[in-house]
Protein backbone atom coordinates (compact mmCIF):
# COMPACT_ATOMS: atom_id res chain seq x y z
CA UNK A 1 0.00 0.00 0.00
CA UNK A 2 1.45 3.52 -0.80
CA UNK A 3 1.13 5.93 1.04
CA UNK A 4 -0.36 9.51 -0.94
CA UNK A 5 1.71 12.53 -1.01
CA UNK A 6 -0.20 15.92 -1.22
CA UNK A 7 1.62 19.22 -1.76
CA UNK A 8 1.36 22.54 0.46
CA UNK A 9 -1.71 23.60 -1.65
CA UNK A 10 -3.85 21.02 -1.53
CA UNK A 11 -7.02 21.42 1.03
CA UNK A 12 -8.17 18.15 2.85
CA UNK A 13 -10.56 17.61 5.34
CA UNK A 14 -12.94 20.28 6.44
CA UNK A 15 -11.17 23.33 5.04
CA UNK A 16 -13.90 25.61 4.57
CA UNK A 17 -15.75 25.10 7.58
CA UNK A 18 -12.49 26.54 9.72
CA UNK A 19 -11.85 28.78 6.93
CA UNK A 20 -15.17 30.51 7.59
CA UNK A 21 -14.84 29.67 11.75
CA UNK A 22 -11.71 31.72 11.30
CA UNK A 23 -13.24 34.34 9.77
CA UNK A 24 -15.93 34.58 11.99
CA UNK A 25 -13.32 34.65 15.00
CA UNK A 26 -11.90 37.31 13.37
CA UNK A 27 -14.91 39.72 12.94
CA UNK A 28 -15.87 38.98 16.15
CA UNK A 29 -13.03 40.27 18.22
CA UNK A 30 -12.87 43.29 15.67
CA UNK A 31 -16.76 44.49 16.94
CA UNK A 32 -15.66 43.85 20.53
CA UNK A 33 -12.63 45.77 19.44
CA UNK A 34 -14.34 48.61 18.49
CA UNK A 35 -17.14 48.37 20.99
CA UNK A 36 -14.45 48.11 24.24
CA UNK A 37 -15.91 45.09 25.26
CA UNK A 38 -12.72 43.04 25.02
CA UNK A 39 -11.33 41.84 28.78
CA UNK A 40 -7.89 43.63 28.90
CA UNK A 41 -10.28 46.99 27.77
CA UNK A 42 -12.31 46.56 30.52
CA UNK A 43 -9.65 45.61 33.04
CA UNK A 44 -7.54 48.94 31.61
CA UNK A 45 -11.13 51.40 31.95
CA UNK A 46 -12.10 49.94 35.25
CA UNK A 47 -8.86 50.47 36.57
CA UNK A 48 -8.62 54.19 34.83
CA UNK A 49 -11.72 54.93 36.36
CA UNK A 50 -11.51 53.61 40.06
CA UNK A 51 -8.22 54.34 40.64
CA UNK A 52 -8.17 58.48 39.73
CA UNK A 53 -6.83 60.43 42.68
CA UNK A 54 -9.62 62.01 45.17
CA UNK A 55 -8.63 64.69 47.86
CA UNK A 56 -9.23 63.59 50.95
CA UNK A 57 -10.89 65.73 54.22
CA UNK A 58 -8.24 68.59 55.83
CA UNK A 59 -8.71 68.46 59.40
CA UNK A 60 -7.68 71.98 61.08
CA UNK A 61 -8.92 71.26 64.74
CA UNK A 62 -7.98 67.00 65.02
CA UNK A 63 -10.90 65.95 64.69
CA UNK A 64 -13.24 63.99 62.60
CA UNK A 65 -16.82 65.76 60.74
CA UNK A 66 -19.32 64.34 58.93
CA UNK A 67 -18.82 65.01 55.14
CA UNK A 68 -15.16 64.44 55.57
CA UNK A 69 -13.46 61.86 52.92
CA UNK A 70 -11.09 59.00 54.68
CA UNK A 71 -9.62 56.31 53.96
CA UNK A 72 -9.99 53.25 56.65
CA UNK A 73 -6.58 51.84 57.23
CA UNK A 74 -5.68 48.63 59.48
CA UNK A 75 -2.05 48.35 60.76
CA UNK A 76 -1.69 44.91 60.84
CA UNK A 77 0.51 43.79 63.43
CA UNK A 78 3.08 41.09 64.20
CA UNK A 79 3.80 39.60 60.83
CA UNK A 80 1.19 41.11 59.26
CA UNK A 81 1.22 44.15 56.34
CA UNK A 82 -1.27 47.09 56.91
CA UNK A 83 -4.33 47.46 54.11
CA UNK A 84 -6.50 49.64 53.74
CA UNK A 85 -10.35 49.47 52.94
CA UNK A 86 -11.21 49.21 49.57
CA UNK A 87 -13.97 48.50 46.63
CA UNK A 88 -13.29 45.08 44.90
CA UNK A 89 -14.55 45.76 41.60
CA UNK A 90 -14.24 43.22 39.00
CA UNK A 91 -14.95 43.56 34.72
CA UNK A 92 -18.34 42.37 35.32
CA UNK A 93 -19.67 44.95 38.20
CA UNK A 94 -19.89 47.96 36.90
CA UNK A 95 -22.02 49.54 33.36
CA UNK A 96 -21.07 51.92 30.72
CA UNK A 97 -24.71 53.04 30.11
CA UNK A 98 -26.21 55.35 31.09
CA UNK A 99 -23.01 56.23 32.91
CA UNK A 100 -20.06 54.77 33.78
CA UNK A 101 -20.05 53.49 37.26
CA UNK A 102 -20.60 50.95 39.81
CA UNK A 103 -22.92 48.03 40.14
CA UNK A 104 -25.09 47.15 43.23
CA UNK A 105 -24.08 45.30 45.45
CA UNK A 106 -20.48 45.17 45.34
CA UNK A 107 -17.40 43.93 46.97
CA UNK A 108 -15.09 45.04 49.72
CA UNK A 109 -11.67 43.70 50.59
CA UNK A 110 -8.00 45.07 52.28
CA UNK A 111 -5.51 46.22 50.01
CA UNK A 112 -1.81 47.41 50.73
CA UNK A 113 -2.84 50.36 48.64
CA UNK A 114 -2.70 53.74 49.96
CA UNK A 115 -2.83 56.47 47.67
CA UNK A 116 -6.09 58.48 48.04
CA UNK A 117 -8.39 57.52 45.01
CA UNK A 118 -12.13 56.56 44.10
CA UNK A 119 -11.46 52.97 45.24
CA UNK A 120 -10.33 53.36 48.78
CA UNK A 121 -12.14 56.91 49.74
CA UNK A 122 -15.40 57.12 51.92
CA UNK A 123 -17.51 59.98 53.13
CA UNK A 124 -18.26 60.27 56.83
CA UNK A 125 -22.15 60.66 56.19
CA UNK A 126 -25.03 61.60 58.83
CA UNK A 127 -27.46 59.25 59.54
CA UNK A 128 -29.26 60.82 62.61
CA UNK A 129 -29.55 64.56 60.64
CA UNK A 130 -26.48 65.79 62.21
CA UNK A 131 -25.43 68.40 59.82
CA UNK A 132 -22.95 68.80 57.29
CA UNK A 133 -19.14 69.87 59.07
CA UNK A 134 -20.27 69.10 62.39
CA UNK A 135 -17.92 66.95 65.18
CA UNK A 136 -18.32 63.18 64.62
CA UNK A 137 -18.42 61.81 68.46
CA UNK A 138 -17.84 58.31 70.10
CA UNK A 139 -20.83 56.01 69.68
CA UNK A 140 -22.72 58.31 67.41
CA UNK A 141 -24.17 56.25 64.65
CA UNK A 142 -22.81 57.44 60.76
CA UNK A 143 -23.11 55.70 57.84
CA UNK A 144 -19.76 54.96 55.26
CA UNK A 145 -20.27 56.27 51.56
CA UNK A 146 -18.44 55.72 48.62
CA UNK A 147 -17.42 58.87 46.55
CA UNK A 148 -20.10 60.00 44.19
CA UNK A 149 -19.36 59.96 40.19
CA UNK A 150 -18.11 56.27 39.52
CA UNK A 151 -18.00 54.80 42.21
CA UNK A 152 -21.75 55.66 42.62
CA UNK A 153 -21.84 57.08 46.25
CA UNK A 154 -22.43 52.91 47.63
CA UNK A 155 -23.06 52.71 51.53
CA UNK A 156 -21.00 50.18 53.11
CA UNK A 157 -23.70 47.39 55.02
CA UNK A 158 -23.45 44.37 56.74
CA UNK A 159 -26.41 41.58 57.78
CA UNK A 160 -26.65 39.06 60.53
CA UNK A 161 -24.79 36.13 59.50
CA UNK A 162 -26.88 33.26 57.94
CA UNK A 163 -25.88 30.25 55.41
CA UNK A 164 -27.21 31.92 52.27
CA UNK A 165 -25.82 35.43 53.27
CA UNK A 166 -21.84 35.34 54.25
CA UNK A 167 -18.08 35.67 53.33
CA UNK A 168 -17.25 33.53 50.98
CA UNK A 169 -13.99 32.53 52.74
CA UNK A 170 -14.03 32.45 56.35
CA UNK A 171 -18.05 32.17 56.36
CA UNK A 172 -18.25 34.68 58.67
CA UNK A 173 -20.54 37.93 58.56
CA UNK A 174 -20.40 39.51 55.43
CA UNK A 175 -19.44 43.08 54.09
CA UNK A 176 -20.41 44.60 51.20
CA UNK A 177 -21.25 47.83 49.42
CA UNK A 178 -25.03 48.56 48.47
CA UNK A 179 -27.16 52.16 47.00
CA UNK A 180 -29.61 52.52 49.60
CA UNK A 181 -29.44 53.69 53.17
CA UNK A 182 -30.77 51.83 56.11
CA UNK A 183 -30.13 50.90 59.07
CA UNK A 184 -27.36 47.84 57.81
CA UNK A 185 -25.56 50.49 57.12
CA UNK A 186 -25.12 52.11 60.36
CA UNK A 187 -21.96 52.18 62.27
CA UNK A 188 -20.41 53.96 65.20
CA UNK A 189 -17.06 54.44 66.59
CA UNK A 190 -15.33 53.11 69.83
CA UNK A 191 -12.54 53.85 72.11
CA UNK A 192 -9.94 50.78 71.58
CA UNK A 193 -9.16 50.50 75.21
CA UNK A 194 -12.10 49.21 76.65
CA UNK A 195 -10.83 50.24 79.87
CA UNK A 196 -11.15 53.63 79.08
CA UNK A 197 -14.40 53.55 77.06
CA UNK A 198 -16.70 54.78 79.26
CA UNK A 199 -14.96 57.79 79.89
CA UNK A 200 -14.74 58.74 75.96
CA UNK A 201 -18.15 57.63 75.53
CA UNK A 202 -19.39 61.19 74.22
CA UNK A 203 -16.06 62.70 73.59
CA UNK A 204 -15.17 63.96 69.93
CA UNK A 205 -13.15 60.97 67.72
CA UNK A 206 -9.88 62.17 66.49
CA UNK A 207 -8.54 62.19 63.27
CA UNK A 208 -5.32 59.71 62.34
CA UNK A 209 -5.59 57.91 65.67
CA UNK A 210 -6.25 53.74 66.30
CA UNK A 211 -10.38 53.37 66.83
CA UNK A 212 -12.69 50.63 66.17
CA UNK A 213 -15.93 50.86 63.61
CA UNK A 214 -18.91 48.97 65.24
CA UNK A 215 -21.91 47.94 63.05
CA UNK A 216 -24.89 48.94 64.83
CA UNK A 217 -27.14 46.32 64.37
CA UNK A 218 -25.16 43.00 64.85
CA UNK A 219 -22.27 44.76 67.31
CA UNK A 220 -20.04 43.07 65.52
CA UNK A 221 -16.62 45.01 64.24
CA UNK A 222 -15.24 45.64 61.07
CA UNK A 223 -12.47 43.31 60.45
CA UNK A 224 -9.55 41.90 57.89
CA UNK A 225 -8.88 38.68 57.92
CA UNK A 226 -4.67 38.19 56.71
CA UNK A 227 -4.98 34.64 56.57
CA UNK A 228 -8.21 34.72 54.19
CA UNK A 229 -6.14 35.60 50.90
CA UNK A 230 -8.02 37.08 47.69
CA UNK A 231 -7.20 37.50 44.50
CA UNK A 232 -8.44 39.78 42.63
CA UNK A 233 -7.95 42.58 39.37
CA UNK A 234 -5.29 44.39 41.72
CA UNK A 235 -3.15 41.90 43.13
CA UNK A 236 -3.81 39.90 46.40
CA UNK A 237 -5.39 41.36 49.11
CA UNK A 238 -7.37 39.78 52.01
CA UNK A 239 -11.17 39.60 52.81
CA UNK A 240 -13.05 42.26 54.93
CA UNK A 241 -15.51 40.63 57.44
CA UNK A 242 -18.02 42.55 60.10
CA UNK A 243 -16.69 40.22 63.46
CA UNK A 244 -14.91 40.82 66.47
CA UNK A 245 -11.65 39.37 67.56
CA UNK A 246 -11.23 39.25 71.33
CA UNK A 247 -7.60 38.05 73.36
CA UNK A 248 -7.75 36.30 76.35
CA UNK A 249 -8.10 39.81 78.26
CA UNK A 250 -11.20 40.52 76.27
CA UNK A 251 -9.98 43.11 74.13
CA UNK A 252 -10.58 43.13 70.86
CA UNK A 253 -7.23 42.23 68.44
CA UNK A 254 -5.58 44.28 65.94
CA UNK A 255 -7.86 42.55 63.49
CA UNK A 256 -10.58 44.96 64.32
CA UNK A 257 -8.52 48.42 64.59
CA UNK A 258 -8.33 50.71 62.20
CA UNK A 259 -7.30 54.42 61.87
CA UNK A 260 -9.61 57.11 60.08
CA UNK A 261 -6.86 58.91 57.77
CA UNK A 262 -7.05 62.81 56.32
CA UNK A 263 -5.05 64.59 54.30
CA UNK A 264 -1.76 66.46 56.05
CA UNK A 265 -2.76 70.14 56.49
CA UNK A 266 0.89 70.99 55.89
CA UNK A 267 1.22 68.53 52.90
CA UNK A 268 -0.66 70.55 50.27
CA UNK A 269 -2.90 67.58 49.87
CA UNK A 270 -0.45 64.79 50.46
CA UNK A 271 -2.05 61.91 52.16
CA UNK A 272 -1.33 61.20 55.88
CA UNK A 273 0.62 57.94 55.20
CA UNK A 274 0.80 56.79 58.97
CA UNK A 275 3.95 54.52 59.47
CA UNK A 276 4.68 52.80 55.87
CA UNK A 277 7.09 53.98 53.75
CA UNK A 278 4.62 52.91 50.42
CA UNK A 279 6.60 55.11 47.94
CA UNK A 280 10.13 55.97 46.64
CA UNK A 281 11.17 59.43 47.92
CA UNK A 282 8.66 59.74 51.17
CA UNK A 283 10.22 59.64 54.29
CA UNK A 284 8.36 59.57 58.04
CA UNK A 285 8.46 62.01 60.39
CA UNK A 286 7.61 61.92 64.15
CA UNK A 287 4.94 64.16 65.48
CA UNK A 288 2.79 64.59 68.93
CA UNK A 289 -0.78 64.52 68.32
CA UNK A 290 -2.73 65.56 71.56
CA UNK A 291 -5.92 64.00 71.77
CA UNK A 292 -8.84 66.11 72.88
CA UNK A 293 -10.25 64.69 76.22
CA UNK A 294 -11.74 65.22 79.55
CA UNK A 295 -9.61 67.11 81.75
CA UNK A 296 -9.47 64.55 84.56
CA UNK A 297 -8.65 62.21 82.02
CA UNK A 298 -4.99 60.53 81.46
CA UNK A 299 -3.15 60.48 78.50
CA UNK A 300 -1.83 57.40 76.42
CA UNK A 301 1.04 57.00 73.87
CA UNK A 302 1.66 55.12 71.10
CA UNK A 303 4.28 54.48 68.81
CA UNK A 304 3.89 53.58 65.52
CA UNK A 305 6.95 52.87 63.39
CA UNK A 306 7.38 51.87 59.97
CA UNK A 307 10.28 49.76 57.92
CA UNK A 308 11.84 49.38 54.92
CA UNK A 309 9.69 46.52 54.02
CA UNK A 310 5.95 48.36 54.69
CA UNK A 311 5.56 46.26 58.35
CA UNK A 312 4.64 48.31 60.78
CA UNK A 313 6.07 47.70 64.50
CA UNK A 314 3.96 48.55 67.46
CA UNK A 315 5.45 48.87 71.27
CA UNK A 316 4.00 50.26 74.77
CA UNK A 317 6.17 53.06 75.83
CA UNK A 318 5.28 54.18 79.24
CA UNK A 319 1.52 55.57 79.16
CA UNK A 320 -0.30 59.19 79.70
CA UNK A 321 2.65 61.19 77.93
CA UNK A 322 0.93 61.83 74.43
CA UNK A 323 -0.23 60.00 71.43
CA UNK A 324 2.82 59.50 69.10
CA UNK A 325 2.15 58.54 65.34
CA UNK A 326 4.34 58.45 62.22
CA UNK A 327 3.52 61.23 59.81
CA UNK A 328 4.45 61.08 56.25
CA UNK A 329 6.04 64.03 54.55
CA UNK A 330 7.60 64.68 50.94
CA UNK A 331 11.16 65.04 50.82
Amino acid sequence: MTNRVYGTRVKIGNWSEDLSLQEDALKDYMEKKEKGELAAQKIDFLKENILRPVTLAVTRDGGLHFGDVVMLVNMGGEKREWSTLSINADINGFTKIPSPGLRAPCGVSAGPGLQPCARTAFVITSVDGSPEESPLHYEQSFALKTTSGFARGLFLTSDLLSFQKCAKKSRLQEVNLVDNDSFLSWWRIVYFDPQERLEYEGQRVPANVKVLIIHCKTNQALAVLHDQVLWTTYGKEYEVTAHTFLDSHKAEQDNNHWILCTSDPGGEGLALLIGVNATPGVTFQTETIEEKRPADQPRQQFNLTGGSGGSVEERSPPPRKGVSNNLCAAE
